[in-house]
């Protein structure tokens, strides 16, 4: 089954996250303000072959519980025939987060999905370097890897293992909260799963801002910009008890036939309903 999708029903959707849905890869003309590598591979689909439909279900923050209570059963109910799935990521940043418990869910999950006979493809989660206090949380990247690992030789599914790409170690790559990532980052993921799926890409890579060396000053004040800008609020919000995507609906929840000249932006162009869920502060980079 891995990397083979190709049929007269066509139909990929996408679940879970952040990851997922777009983040990093800003675009107000798109649901949510963003367009990301989902996005970006179902387009490719479509050009490749007539037909293909798309969904994505992720939204941004969501634990594993409630990509399992919002997505699951709309995922299922569409009958696919290509299926991406990254989750538990946000669940792994939470202190308390019981890992055997995190890790049984997951593999409900991922065998729900394997049920239905979809070419499945599971992603690890990658070793995003951000700060030494947050060191101790590798581990559990490791737990969560080789189980993601452990299910995809298990039942044939498309393992794409993030962990090991080290093109992500250029800061280009990521955003500037330093957990997403940046457009450039969304491309290569794009080009990377289409490659496993067996549809070749070309080694082309475009939209990464020319490397720049920073000397101290100029450290120190993307150090306080990052910390003003991101920590700073994301210790806020969880205070609070709040995420930024408490206000948001999934960006393309019933199917979508991808339009093979334009994309899902000439689509947003010709259906402007799709925008209509959209917030303002959900249109420009947050």
């Amino acid at each position: 089954m891995a990397g083979s999708v190709r049929g007269s029903r066509k139909r990929f959707v996408a679940l879970g996250d952040s990851f997922t849905e777009g983040v990093g890869d800003w675009n107000p003309a798109l649901p949510n303000g963003v367009r990301g590598w989902a996005d970006r591979m179902a387009e490719k689909l479509a050009k490749a072959e007539k037909g293909w439909e798309y969904a994505n279900l992720a939204v941004r923050s969501k634990r594993l519980r409630q990509i399992v209570a919002d997505q699951l059963a709309p995922a299922l109910a569409m009958e696919p025939t290509l299926v991406t799935l990254y989750a538990g990521g946000n669940d792994i940043l939470d202190l308390g987060t019981d890992m055997d418990q995190l890790l049984g869910q997951y593999e409900d999950l991922v065998r729900r999905l394997a049920a239905t006979g979809a070419t499945l493809v599971l992603f690890t989660g990658y070793d995003v370097k951000v700060n030494p206090v947050l060191e101790p949380l590798k581990h559990r990247n490791w737990q969560y890897n080789e189980r993601v690992r452990g299910l995809a030789r298990e039942l044939g599914a498309v393992l794409v293992d993030y962990w090991c790409f080290d093109e992500y170690a250029d800061r280009r790559m990521w955003d500037t909260d330093r957990l997403h990532m940046s457009k450039a980052g969304h491309k290569f993921l794009a080009r990377g799963v289409l490659e496993q799926l067996g549809y070749p890409q070309s080694a082309k890579q475009r939209g990464r801002e020319p490397r720049m060396r920073r000397g101290p000053r100029e450290w120190v004040a993307a150090q306080r910009a990052w910390l003003g800008d991101w920590v700073v609020p994301l210790i806020g919000r969880k205070i609070r008890g709040v995420t930024l995507g408490d206000d948001l609906s999934p960006r393309w929840p019933d199917p979508v036939k991808v339009p093979r000249k334009g994309g899902l932006r000439r689509y947003a162009e010709e259906h402007p309903e799709v925008l209509a869920g959209t917030p303002d502060w959900a249109r420009r980079p947050l």
